[in-house]
């Protein structure tokens, strides 16, 4: 009877690295004559076979062991053996072809593979030859595209690159992916590490070697776009980050897999209960086929002819006590299927592990830069989304139901596809505990920020860098930023995208509810084309909070868990997020549909945080801009969202206190009759007035209280009127 080990992928490829490395050490005793007959006997056979190129085996060995450690990818494991062969056999072909006549310094495979070019193209074109096939075997061993990570940060004015940092890469590049192998596999046992000082340098970097991400093609000739322009790099004041070293993105080796599966019961039974239950309501239904999620189990039915879905939906609670189960949700009908679905709590439910969705093809092959993982869907498939389609989300539920984590998937995603030359961010953390942990990640634009003011300074920044980079973009002709850094001039600057990521809405909009908004939605209305995203989350999902000018603006949305249908309209206008079930279920709505797509959303501990941001903050320090939060650089002086516009700047502020003292009434509608203005600024004038305490706050239908007599302020006015002249 034959056992079947049921492995773990893990342990499988810890086995083959183990091995690996067992053996380096091995050949590596037999070569110091350490290892009795037997390895003196393996190490006479090498000398025989390959020659000089022998003792080259057992780091050959080592290295390919460390590959297998460090990387979970099969196309790694690949193109590490290839290239290991290409290396040994090249290296001891060319040993044959530089030794003198007899000696065979490449041994018996090198004189045969270097016999029969050197007859058909002589010694010195067959060792180009065969150093080429050397060189070639170090690139797929270290799976390096030199080409890319040799780009043009290193160019002088004159155009001209310094050939001394440029073979210098050449050589630092393997041993730093060496190193890097090295601390994956002695990151447990190792103490926690002091940051290195190193000074920041501009630097365009390029993709990791692990990873593999696609980009846009070439859709314009770039030849003459940007060759009779003005150079705006001194304009851009949003400028990549500059490392020391090349960027190397962190390894999936630093995130868990997925563990366990789900468990939906007896899904016969469960078929046969619904089929019931709706018979004895008079509904005749068609089962059809049931999908196994990681948190619900969708069972799809067809109604008959002639019934109406609203029969079904209303049949929720009675589903709910057939079965057992609450909550159910009813999704009718299923979009793009003329099915309804009945989705039914897991007796067990599995997490789903962003390791696993960075793996997907989907993600690694997207051509988008912002590209993130948003979990799975009902039937287990992975989903994933980008914010340049969004191009900003708004993320909204209960405490404890999984925002923080949806945001830390996001950014996980986001640090996997972009180096900081690419991607630059900004977070705002009210609350104080959430983002402290990615302060000194070389990405960061300034360190988290928790103050309100700063925030405030922070979006006006934005507005003005948002301003600023349209002017670029209209410079140069660019219809959007992927556009301007396709057509830039080698030894240019790319314009990196900036995410701004605000976890706590609420508190913002309590503080500085009016500057808060208008800045917001400025930002969700034109920044979209010069790379500007927002992220903004709130566990408090109230119309106060949600304005209605904010959701015209942002139209992705995730739903989590809420208290009320009321609260899961107000996030995506649906009711159906009050039978969610927290820990990460969620609906999730697009521009693409206006209908919600349920989720069971990627999950991330705090613990692969910490491992991802100490792995970026080990080699590089982070670069921050301190005019992001000065207050008199932040403001943008054409832009009239914040409070610049509540102040004596309106001419007709002293008019409208005259005549609301006078009146004794202060309304919109009186405003706008007697000065004849707008509304909006008949409403911005109210405000002043409230704010510098005239008037009282309106009280529904009730009218304002006029707070100083008209006697006293107009005879004050007067006064100061005849002090003024008088200066």
């Amino acid at each position: 009877m034959s056992v079947k080990l049921d492995l773990h992928p893990t342990t499988k490829k810890w086995i083959v690295g183990v091995f690996l490395v067992g053996v380096s050490m091995i050949m590596l005793l037999g070569f110091l004559n350490l290892a009795g007959p037997i390895g003196k006997m393996f190490t006479s056979e090498s000398f025989q076979l390959l020659g000089w190129a022998a003792p080259v085996l057992p780091f050959i060995f080592l290295i390919l062991g460390l590959i297998f450690f460090s990387s979970k990818e099969r196309t790694i494991w690949a193109s590490g053996i290839l290239g290991s062969s290409f290396f040994i056999l090249g290296l001891s072909a060319i040993l044959d072809i530089v030794s003198q006549a007899g000696l065979k310094r490449g041994g018996a495979i090198g004189y045969w593979l270097a016999i029969l070019p050197q007859k058909g193209f002589g010694a010195i074109a067959s060792f180009i030859f065969f150093v080429s096939i050397v060189i070639v075997g170090l690139l797929l061993l270290f799976n390096y595209p030199a080409s890319s990570e040799i780009s043009d940060e290193d160019e002088d004015e004159n155009g001209k690159q310094n050939s001394v940092v440029r073979w210098l890469k050449l050589v630092v590049f393997p041993l730093n992916r060496l190193k890097s192998m090295l601390f994956l596999i002695s990151r447990p046992f190792l103490p926690k590490l002091s940051k290195p000082s190193l000074k920041s340098e501009p630097f365009i970097s390029s993709s990791a070697p692990q990873f593999k991400v696609h980009k846009l093609e070439d859709e314009y000739d770039a030849s003459s776009a940007l060759k009779d322009k003005t150079n705006f790099d001194d304009e851009i004041k949003v400028r990549p980050a500059k490392l020391s070293v090349p960027y190397v993105m962190p390894p999936l080796n630093l995130l868990d897999e997925d563990r366990g599966k789900p468990t939906s019961g007896d899904i016969k039974a469960n078929m046969h209960i619904i089929k019931r239950t709706l018979a004895n309501f008079g509904i005749e239904v068609e089962m059809g086929e049931v999908a196994v999620g990681p948190t619900v189990t969708q069972y799809t039915l067809k109604p008959a002819e002639g019934v109406k879905l609203a029969r079904i939906t209303a049949l929720s609670n009675d589903l709910s006590l057939a079965l057992a189960a609450h909550p159910i949700r009813i999704e009718a009908p299923i979009p793009g299927r003329s099915l309804v679905g009945i989705e039914i709590p897991n007796h067990a439910v599995t997490l789903v592990r962003l390791r696993n969705l960075l793996e997907n093809e989907q993600f690694q092959g997207s051509q988008y830069r912002l590209n993130f993982a948003l979990g799975r869907d009902v039937a287990g498939n992975p989903v994933f989304s980008a914010l340049e389609k969004m191009p900003h989300l708004l993320i909204a539920g209960a405490t404890g139901t999984g925002k923080t984590i949806a945001l830390n998937s996001l950014l996980i995603s986001l640090l996997y596809r972009n180096p900081p030359s690419i991607l630059r961010f900004l977070l705002v953390d009210p609350k104080r505990v959430e983002f402290p942990v990615y302060n000194g990640t070389p990405h960061l634009l300034t360190p988290v920020i928790v103050d309100v003011q700063k925030t405030i300074n922070a979006l006006r920044w934005a507005v003005k860098e948002m301003d600023r980079r349209f002017d670029i973009l209209a410079g140069v002709k660019a219809r959007d930023i992927g556009m301007y850094n396709r057509e830039l001039k080698r030894g240019q600057e790319p314009m990196p995208y900036i995410v701004i990521i605000i976890d706590e809405l609420a508190d913002l909009m309590a503080a500085r509810g009016k500057e808060v908004e208008a800045v917001i939605v400025r930002l969700a209305q034109m920044a979209r084309a010069v790379g500007i995203h927002l992220v903004v989350a709130t566990q408090r999902p109230s119309v106060e909070v949600i304005t209605g000018l904010i959701k015209a603006n942002i139209t992705s949305r995730m739903a989590f868990q809420v208290a009320s249908q009321i609260d899961s309209r107000t996030i995506v206008d649906n009711a159906g997020a009050e039978k969610l079930l927290g820990n990460g279920d969620m609906l999730f709505m697009s521009a693409e549909s206006s209908k919600p797509r349920r989720l069971q959303g990627a999950y991330i501990s705090e613990k692969e945080v910490k491992r991802v941001v100490e792995f970026l903050k080990r080699d590089f320090e982070p670069e921050y801009d301190s005019e992001i939060l000065d207050p008199q650089k932040a403001t943008s002086g054409d832009f009239n969202g914040g409070e610049d516009v509540f102040g004596d700047e309106d001419p007709l502020y002293e008019e409208a206190k005259r005549l609301v003292i006078q009146a004794r009434k202060a309304s919109a509608s009186y405003l706008q009759r007697r000065l004849r203005i707008g509304y909006a600024r008949a409403a911005r004038l109210l405000d002043i007035l409230e704010e510098r305490r005239i008037i009282g706050p309106g009280e529904g239908a009730k009218p304002r209280d006029i707070l100083i007599g008209s006697s006293d302020n107009l005879i004050n006015d007067d006064q100061s009127d005849m002090e003024e002249d008088n200066e």
